[in-house]
């Protein structure tokens, strides 16, 4: 309960506190962990998922590419967890100023949070690659029963707003990230193990006064933090008062 109080005590006293969400954010949601234990990574498929999940495989396999999507990646029915609404909360109550996501799926909007950085992109943005129509994730999902997902407009094949591997983030992205983490007070870090570059190595722009890191392993950057919880960051945030 003494690390749950002093969480609670810098969340109260900061200004402009970023968070950096990992996949643990949304496994709490029902959303599987890539790398975890039973994560996506663990499975056996006739393709590694790195590879499936490549820009390459995209353009030349890609009934094969959609079929692991469809199964893998899109997940409708997920909700945003206590994480997320705890983390929407703070920048309700002008705690937070930004919110950086590795995830894809959405939740940190759907709970709430407006100012949300994507990394990796997200399911809810899809393009034609021929005529660059948009589609949202309900048009994806309508797709499930098709071999790939097809432009109504043009019959081109439609391309998620997913970094793939092979593919560079966005540079936008990135320069927005960075210009939050400079400037913030307070970096809480939760649901990641920050073995994922370059995603990992914003960290390094932080020059605040807390950096708080929750998950339920250890990290290469713990040396660094002023606050570690080994937890789940649902529950943790769960128990966070904001004053």
């Amino acid at each position: 309960m003494e690390k749950i109080n002093k969480l609670c005590e810098i969340i109260n006293n900061a200004k402009r506190a970023v968070f950096f969400g990992g996949a643990g954010v949304s496994t709490e949601s029902g959303i599987p962990d890539f790398r975890g234990q039973d994560g996506i990574y663990k499975m056996e498929y006739d393709y590694p998922p790195e590879e499936i999940l490549s820009h390459d495989f995209f353009e030349n396999h890609p009934e094969e590419f959609w079929r692991f999507y469809f199964n893998k990646m899109v997940y409708t029915e997920a909700k945003p967890n206590k994480a997320h609404l705890k983390i929407a909360e703070m920048e309700k109550a002008g705690k937070l100023a930004a919110v950086i996501t590795q995830n894809i799926d959405g939740l940190h909007q759907a709970a709430g949070s407006k100012t949300v950085y994507e990394l990796h992109g997200s399911i809810h943005r899809n393009h034609c690659t021929k005529c660059g129509k948009f589609f949202d994730l309900d048009y994806i999902h309508s797709c499930r029963d098709k071999l790939v997902a097809l432009c109504d407009r043009c019959g081109g094949m439609i391309k998620p707003d997913v970094v793939l591997y092979g593919e560079s983030l966005s540079t936008e992205t990135l320069t927005e990230s960075v210009k939050s983490i400079a400037n913030a007070d307070v970096m809480i870090v939760g649901g990641t193990s920050l073995n994922v570059y370059p995603a990992a190595g914003l960290l390094n722009y932080f020059n605040g006064d807390n950096l708080v890191l929750i998950n339920k392993s250890s990290t290469p950057y713990d040396s660094k933090a002023n606050l570690i919880i080994n937890d789940r960051i649902g529950e943790v945030l769960g128990q966070v008062v904001i004053e």
